[in-house]
């Protein structure tokens, strides 16, 4: 059982999504390290969740339980695909708004909801971008047909919503876009897009958690087709990739926002990349049978990491950062350091059976000189033992 002191994580996922391999991955593996860790730990779906402001401050409803003790920290999976600002995302910026760190923070998921959002961002980064056009309005798609022209055929022709490859296709030359202009549905705009001839059929996609590189894997299709997704049949293989592309993946990474997310990579002959896409619900079923990884339990331990240390880890960096400031003080500021030492040794071996007067006691043994310092040391303290 944990303790009501102990940190809270909250896992916090859509109702359409939640039975997933990722979803179901991620929920085993904060279980696991809760468990292991003595965190608070609960798993929610958006649609259990009420927003409050009363009395002019921001609150919080579950199944109609008032909830008090809020998360410091929510790992969220939302269908991006589908992700609506009006509903979820008020949800995330309702959370963070009470303090909680969230991963992925709603304005990284906002950056690739969009495929064209997520280029916009990352435009004027110095990242290689494919050259993309896109418009206004929905049922603009056969003005484009002469704008776009200029990026030359064969061109890449993406739903700026779609997902997992669908509604991804290229166009052989004007007449055949005239003719597909006629069979797209509007319901998001498209973006036109120049074609890399060179990574056709073939792709890098790279998970980023944490600002850091956990696995690559190269992605090709086996019927001939542009898209590589391997939910749509393509296989995919555990690879290596250049120092380059790793630092590519990881600024894509950072300008987003992400704490997680998949970035493919297009590839040029010489060795360089394009920046394709970036995915911040990425799914990693794929992934970790390629590269033998256990993608869900690298995001849980970063999860935890984001918590704040403890009640008990906190006391204890305060009476280690006292013992520092007096072993370095000069010496007739007060007692020797070799005796604030054993002192502070004899007390901190009570910390568990009487805190509050263990604390108390050591700081009635701090050096003079060093009361302005630890008075500020014990305010923190104060707070700790109420």
């Amino acid at each position: 059982m944990c303790s009501s002191i102990a940190p809270r994580l909250w896992f916090l996922t859509d109702r359409r999504i939640r039975e997933d391999y990722p979803q179901q991955e991620i929920l085993r593996a904060l279980k696991t390290k809760c468990c292991e860790e003595d965190l608070d730990f609960r798993a929610l779906v958006m649609d259990e969740v009420v927003l409050t402001i009363e009395q002019g401050n921001l609150g919080l409803r579950v199944n109609g339980e008032l909830i008090t003790a809020y998360p410091q920290v929510v790992v969220v999976r939302v269908p991006t695909p589908w992700v609506q600002s009006d509903s979820d995302v008020t949800v995330l910026r309702h959370l963070e708004k009470m303090g909680c760190r969230l991963m992925n923070r709603p304005q990284a998921i906002l950056n690739c909801v969009n495929k064209f959002w997520t280029f916009q961002e990352l435009a004027g980064h110095g990242v290689p971008l494919p050259d993309t056009f896109s418009y206004g309005g929905h049922e603009n798609f056969a003005k484009m047909i002469d704008e776009a022209e200029v990026l030359e055929f064969p061109m890449v022709v993406k739903n700026t919503r779609g997902h997992r490859g669908k509604a991804v296709f290229l166009a052989r030359d004007k007449h055949h876009l005239a003719d597909l202009s006629h069979l797209i549905r509007h319901e998001a705009p498209y973006l036109f897009q120049k074609y890399i001839q060179e990574s056709h059929g073939k792709d890098v996609r790279v998970i980023v958690v944490g600002g850091r590189v956990v696995g690559t894997m190269l992605r090709c299709s086996t019927d001939g087709r542009m898209q590589s997704n391997c939910s749509l049949g393509g296989i995919g293989m555990m690879c290596s990739l250049s120092e380059q592309g790793k630092q590519l993946a990881i600024q894509v990474s950072n300008i987003l926002g992400m704490d997680v997310c998949g970035i493919d990579l297009l590839m040029k002959d010489d060795g360089s990349f394009y920046v394709c896409e970036a995915n911040a619900n990425v799914g990693f079923i794929a992934f970790d049978k390629a590269c033998n990884l256990d993608v869900a339990g690298i995001i849980a331990d970063y999860a935890a990491s984001l918590l704040p240390p403890g009640r008990l880890m906190r006391r204890m960096s305060l009476l280690s950062v006292v013992s520092t400031a007096s072993e370095t003080s000069e010496p007739e500021l007060g007692p020797p350091a070799s005796a604030t030492v054993d002192n502070m040794s004899a007390s901190s071996s009570s910390v568990d059976s009487d805190p509050e007067t263990t604390e108390r006691e050591l700081l009635t043994k701090l050096p003079e000189g060093l009361f302005n310092m630890n008075q500020l040391i014990a305010n923190e303290i104060k707070l700790l033992v109420e």
